[in-house]
């Protein structure tokens, strides 16, 4: 059977999630300094699994797969499969400045998944699997939409970059098994869309 119909097929867990929202009581204390970055770009699973690879021991704290960009309160992945709750599957991570930029971030967000196709990546089609970066503060999204606009011309010209550019509202943290799931799972399912692209430097 094909990995993303196993997807599909997957039970839904009712699973505990691993905590509150990351302002709560039970949230990790990070190094002063650090920073959170947010987006979206498919399955979760990959995008995590990517960034992980690619910024472990090199600035990344702390990596986490979520939901945000809906109105529902506590999603469910149900809930969030259902492309009724208005949440995209989400990446948020925690990141030391000193070592890796936002600005790095998000190129590799860029060079990552095909920013392309609204609405989908890969076999996977749906709200939730929407293109977004979601800032935290004015500086995120002049740099955001400054990448956005070189990744545009230098990179993406083939198509239109559809990725949405908003505020990070309220996170929800997916379910337990969700986190680091390819980790757990090395033959689970992965976006075919979700690789590494050969671009050259953006312009300064």
């Amino acid at each position: 059977m094909p990995n993303f119909v196993s997807r599909l097929l997957r039970p839904f867990s009712s699973s505990t999630r691993m905590g509150l929202n990351p302002e709560g009581a039970n949230a990790r204390v990070f190094p002063e300094g650090s920073q959170k970055a947010t987006v979206a770009a498919g399955c979760f699973w990959g995008v995590e699994h990517m960034f992980r690879k690619a910024f472990d021991g090199k600035g990344l704290l702390d990596a986490k797969v979520g939901y945000i960009g809906g109105d529902t309160k506590n999603p469910s992945y149900r809930s969030v499969c259902s492309g009724r709750s208005g949440h995209a599957e989400s990446l948020q991570v925690v990141f030391d400045p000193e070592q890796v930029s936002y600005r790095q971030l998000l190129e590799f967000f860029y060079k990552m998944h095909d920013p392309t196709t609204k609405n989908s990546q890969g076999p996977d089609t749906g709200t939730q699997y929407r293109s977004a970066i979601f800032f935290h503060d004015e500086d995120q999204e002049r740099i955001a939409k400054d990448i956005t606009d070189k990744v545009q011309k230098e990179w993406w010209r083939a198509g239109k970059v559809v990725t949405e550019i908003i505020p990070a509202g309220e996170w929800y943290d997916a379910e337990t098994y969700h986190q680091l799931y390819l980790e757990n799972n090395p033959s689970g399912y992965e976006c075919p869309s979700h690789y590494l692209r050969s671009f050259p430097p953006l312009s300064s």
